[in-house]
């Protein structure tokens, strides 16, 4: 018997999982130490097998769609960040100021890109332009993302802690992932054949951040600031933020004249934001207490993006085949 799909897959309960393990046995002192240290290795392992697994082929596929690019990046580095600040004083008061913070963090990150490209497939829109979108958002996201934490989430942030920033996400994330797309020849083969290890190791990474994050954040009293009604209002921001998304980018690629499959891709390009990059991007850029509470908004909407997607991916797909049965031969 299949699970349903409203309900969350083993990744989201593997999360749910590690928090509780984080928060019940924190690690510290030399514990500490050791998981910090394996998490940097295992997150430069993740962005070297990611290099490799990138084809050129595929972007150069989607890149003349630069009028479809222009409208996710836009969603994804403009119109996301300019929510999270004018909806401030609306949300904060179902949120705490930590809280709100990883919230505006959120905002700043760029496109998920298995799932966006997943959704896209299922949804018959235009697989192409999602690839090149998708890549190139994450691609991006490492100088952009550092730039609008520095301007709208870190509020005495400056330019040099800006580059400062960006050197560290080059250095941890950037080099490894331009070494394993330089030996893309020859180990490109080997790492399509074992998607398998690609996913152990996206995962296990995350698991590693996320267990480190709320362990130094449970010790110094993560749970005693946040009170259940916060997460319950941590909840609703997530979905006022996603919904009002999901409305925008649907309406942007019907106003502007794409056609349906570009219209599926914007949606599901624009309205998305990545785990994968997240959490270790929160890991340079923030204090190790501060993670925890930087990234339970990202897991929460990360959940939640994929169980709507998943349901709008498949009407989508309905749509469209009753679109094909209905018309003459």
């Amino acid at each position: 018997m299949s699970r349903s799909r409203y309900l969350p897959d083993n990744f989201t309960l593997s999360l749910v999982v590690v928090v509780a393990l984080a928060s019940l046995w924190p690690a510290s002192g030399g514990t500490a130490h050791f998981f910090e240290q394996l998490t940097m290795v295992a997150i430069g392992v993740l962005f070297f097998l990611h290099g490799a697994k990138l084809s050129r082929e595929a972007i150069l596929g989607g890149i003349t769609h630069w009028r479809l690019h222009l409208l996710v990046f836009a969603s994804t580095f403009v119109l996301f960040p300019l929510l999270g600040l004018l909806l401030k004083p609306v949300l904060t008061p179902l949120v705490t100021p930590e809280l709100y913070t990883g919230v505006l963090f959120l905002c700043v990150l760029p496109a998920t890109v298995q799932s966006a490209i997943a959704f896209t497939s299922i949804a018959r829109g235009n697989i192409p332009a999602a690839v090149c979108s998708a890549s190139a958002s994450t691609l991006l996201g490492v100088f952009v993302t550092p730039l609008l934490v520095s301007l709208l989430v870190v509020k005495h942030g400056d330019a040099g802690a800006s580059l400062g920033a960006i050197g560290r996400i080059l250095l941890q994330l950037m080099a490894p992932f331009v070494a394993g797309h330089l030996l893309r020849p020859w180990i490109g083969a080997w790492v399509k054949r074992r998607a398998s290890v690609l996913t152990l190791v996206d995962r296990g990474s995350i698991l590693l951040v996320v267990y480190t994050a709320f362990s130094a954040a449970v010790i110094e009293g993560l749970w005693k600031e946040i009170p259940p009604s916060a997460l319950a209002g941590l909840l609703a921001v997530c979905a006022i933020l996603l919904a009002l998304m999901l409305v925008v980018t649907t309406w942007a690629g019907r106003s502007l004249g794409f056609d349906k499959a570009d219209g599926i891709t914007i949606v599901f390009c624009g309205s998305k934001k990545s785990l994968a990059s997240g959490i270790p991007m929160a890991k340079v850029l923030f204090a190790s207490h501060a993670v925890g509470a930087i990234v339970m908004p990202l897991m929460l909407f990360h959940q939640m993006q994929l169980m709507v997607c998943a349901v709008l991916a498949q009407r989508y797909a309905l749509r469209q085949a009753k679109t094909e049965a209905s018309s003459p031969a």
